[in-house]
């Protein structure tokens, strides 16, 4: 079949038509068990009837009038994530990339506004993802994404995930943040050590660097908290997130205390998109949810039983699973075959998911996965191992034969 879509994905042949819950339905009438929800996005599942009442009340009043104007829905949904957050301020985008833009954009700003425009340079961490952007693809700084698109944006100093030292070596006078993941998603869900960001903290408050965290993987629940940096007793001072928060229509956003955001006065940042009627009322009613009191201790309850059975299955299949990690809902199996073999042998158990770095299979299922589909993740999971498993070992048979 001819597509006429640019090929920039090496895409399945697997299309779905409809989906519920933790469930998606393809064209053909199969039932997929969904543990990739768009990649961290399907926070609430498919069709959640709430999302789904709140985006067609909205659309029938108005899908979009621009900044400039004042988005009543908009304002509402900033003053709660800032009461549920450490933030004052926010701005609205349309994905995680364009809120990882904003947040470089705004510790640029900040120095400059400061009186010290030359403290331009972000130092990142080796293995990160932070977007698909001329800017945010040099803050990952990962070769395979970068080449042939010319000369990397300068401003970006990768170090060792998780190397003090190399840190506090690479603070100079054109250093002006700190850029991390909490949890690197793409990177092969490596969790940073809390020693670690809290020394990042105290580094940043010494020589006048923001600390900036990149939570469009992590944010609304992914990790059992609301965001992920509540965990380390420490607080950023600039915040992306995306991903969940519209629960799987387009939305992003740039959380800033009002310190870290004094540059970013009219004019100089915008979006025409950004922040419009239709993502803002489903941004609200994902918040509604996430925010019941319970929700998230029962996200909490379904990762550590779903970490305790994984870790089960480690041990019964030590040939395919090296090792289970992550925090939350946002878990990775380290695979001793290609990561991509188990996930083609998962989905041939009519599961899905999605491959990452460092070998890494990630399940990301939805936040509302209840007991029972875990327990037939699980059994999805075994199975996938037992056969992919004794494909190896027929295969080195044959070979040594």
């Amino acid at each position: 079949m001819t597509s006429h879509v640019l090929p920039t994905y090496a895409r399945v042949d697997l299309a779905f038509e409809r989906g519920e819950g933790a469930w998606l339905i393809s064209t053909d009438g199969e039932r997929y068990l969904d543990f990739t929800c768009g990649v961290a996005v399907n926070a609430l599942g498919h069709a959640h009837p709430y999302l789904v009442a709140a985006l067609t009340a909205q659309a029938q009043k108005a899908w979009h009038v621009s900044n400039l104007y004042r988005i009543p829905e908009g304002e509402r949904l900033a003053e709660r994530l800032c009461e549920a957050s450490f933030a004052d301020t926010v701005f609205f985008t349309n994905s995680g990339a364009e809120a990882m833009e904003c947040a470089i954009k705004m510790a640029r700003k900040y120095q400059s506004a400061n009186g010290k425009p030359e403290r331009f340079r972000i130092i990142t961490f080796e293995g990160a993802f932070h977007g698909r952007t001329l800017a945010t693809l040099a803050a990952g700084g990962q070769k395979k994404y970068l080449e042939g698109f010319g000369p990397p944006v300068d401003g970006f100093d990768q170090l060792p995930f998780g190397d003090l030292d190399a840190v506090k070596r690479a603070i100079g006078p054109a250093t002006g943040a700190i850029l991390i993941e909490p949890v690197q998603g793409e990177g092969g869900v490596r969790v940073a050590p809390l020693p670690f960001l809290r020394a990042l903290r105290q580094l940043c408050d010494q020589h006048g660097l923001l600390l900036l965290f990149d939570e469009v993987q992590t944010g609304i629940g992914r990790t059992g908290d609301l965001f992920a940096y509540e965990r380390t007793g420490i607080t950023p001072d600039v915040m992306a997130i995306a991903k969940a928060l519209g629960g799987g229509f387009p939305v992003g956003a740039c959380l800033a205390t009002t310190e870290a955001s004094k540059g970013m006065t009219a004019g100089t940042h915008g979006s025409t998109f950004g922040g419009n009627p239709l993502a803002m009322a489903v941004g609200n009613a994902v918040l509604d949810v996430v925010l019941k009191p319970g929700f998230l201790d029962r996200v909490r309850h379904s990762a550590l039983l779903l970490k305790q059975r994984l870790a089960e299955l480690k041990d019964r299949h030590a040939s395919v699973i090296a090792e289970v990690r992550g925090e939350g809902l946002l878990i990775g199996l380290r695979a001793v075959p290609p990561a991509g073999e188990l996930v083609d042998e998962l989905r041939a158990e009519k599961m899905i998911t999605v491959a990452a770095g460092d070998n890494v299979v990630r399940l990301l299922p939805p936040l509302i996965v209840s007991e029972d589909e875990i327990a037939e993740a699980v059994a999805r999971i075994d199975r996938a191992c037992t056969r992919l498993a004794r494909a190896h070992e027929f295969a080195r048979k044959q070979g040594a034969g």
